[in-house]
């Protein structure tokens, strides 16, 4: 299995990279980044199986040369509300299955655009499989599946400033924080502010209660597509109290209204970083999700809850990692755009996190492993 990897030498990607080093069935990685440097370090690090490429994904021409040959590209470019649909445009114009870690519900909603061509040349372009969107949707479908009836799927996530300190990840975090983005309720899609409807949730430990809000995520977005429920919800925030308020304060003075707003702050961030993340760490940094789905078995009400914990870039460089696994081998083989709820089989998928040292539990003290 020939295996490219775009924005590979990135924190989530890189750490997708570093999983299929491991596997003999992956005979050659190409890790292609705008960072020419640090895709040559990583692939020095994890052997000769690996090579490096600069590649610049803003040229079409470029990205579609670099991807074409392969079995299965997998997707690390961000932000992915700039970069997704071009990207996923380049593997399909090669005619190679695609898989990547898109979790910005505009980019989400606009890669279907691509569907009709994608079914026509038996391309698989899988969006959105990394921590949450991805582990979410594969739990969302494994809750459905145990129910006759879905009423709700509420997602909600946690996440430690100090996990996670990529340009990316920050440029993500004003996005989803800003303007109405997409919930899902009593049967249709309704926008909703960003940053409103604070609620106090429970994870697993280390994370434990963390308050969230209403944020754009793909889930609202893609789930309904797949699975009949009344609503679909996601919220998010982030362990480090303060620093919630500090991006919705800086989100009220309209500073990420625009694409090159967002950059600008985005840049300042990383550069305090050392500093700004500081405020209210907590003693071991760690993300985590939960989703609660309900809904009706053999006519009595019924609901599930799930959750786990981890480090950022193992909860979401894993699943891309299986993901492609998946396509290469066969055990994913959908043409046209899915997104991980649609062709994931939950329980092979659960089983493989399992083995990566991701455990996923289920009850509301998230007491019982289920992988």
């Amino acid at each position: 299995m020939r295996v490219i990897a775009l924005g590979g030498a990135g924190d989530m990607c890189g750490f997708a990279v570093r999983d299929l080093a491991c596997c003999d069935e992956v005979t050659e990685i190409m890790i292609a980044d705008l960072d020419a440097d640090k895709a040559s370090r990583l692939a020095r690090e994890l052997g000769t199986r690996c090579r490096s490429m600069r590649l610049d994904a803003n040229v079409r021409s470029e990205l579609v040369r670099a991807i074409d040959g392969y079995d299965v590209a997998i997707g690390g470019v961000g932000p992915f509300y700039k970069y997704e649909l071009e990207v996923a445009s380049g593997a399909l114009a090669a005619g190679v299955d695609y898989v990547s870690i898109c979790d910005d519900y505009d980019a989400a909603e606009s890669v279907f655009s691509l569907d009709p061509e994608a079914r026509a040349k038996g391309v698989t372009i899988l969006t959105g499989l990394g921590f949450t969107p991805g582990l979410s949707n594969v739990l969302a479908r494994k809750g459905a599946d145990m129910l006759d009836e879905v009423e709700t799927i509420a997602v909600t996530w946690a996440a430690s400033a100090s996990d996670s300190q990529g340009y990316a990840v920050i440029l993500h975090l004003l996005h989803t924080f800003t303007g109405l983005v997409p919930s899902y309720r009593r049967g249709s899609t309704e926008m909703v502010q960003a940053a409103s409807g604070a609620e106090r949730v429970r994870f697993p430990d280390p994370v434990g209660e963390i308050n969230v809000y209403h944020v754009g995520h793909p889930e609202p977005v893609t789930i309904p597509r797949y699975l009949k429920a009344a609503d679909v919800t996601v919220k998010g925030g982030l362990s480090e109290g303060e620093l919630n308020q500090v991006v919705k304060y800086l989100v009220k003075l309209h500073l990420t209204t625009s694409a090159w707003q967002k950059e600008l702050l985005g840049k300042t961030v990383k550069l305090l970083g050392p500093v700004l993340f500081q405020l209210g760490k907590p003693s071991s940094p760690c993300s985590a999700i939960r989703l609660d789905i309900s809904g009706k078995k053999g006519g009595s009400a019924k609901k599930f809850t799930y959750g786990a914990a981890g480090h950022m870039s193992a909860l979401t460089g894993y699943p891309l990692a299986i993901g492609a696994l998946m396509i290469g081998r066969g055990e994913i083989d959908a043409p046209g755009v899915q997104s991980p709820e649609s062709c994931v089989d939950a329980d092979s998928f659960l089983a493989e996190l399992g083995k990566r040292g991701v455990v996923v539990y289920q009850g509301e003290d998230f007491a019982e492993r289920i992988n």
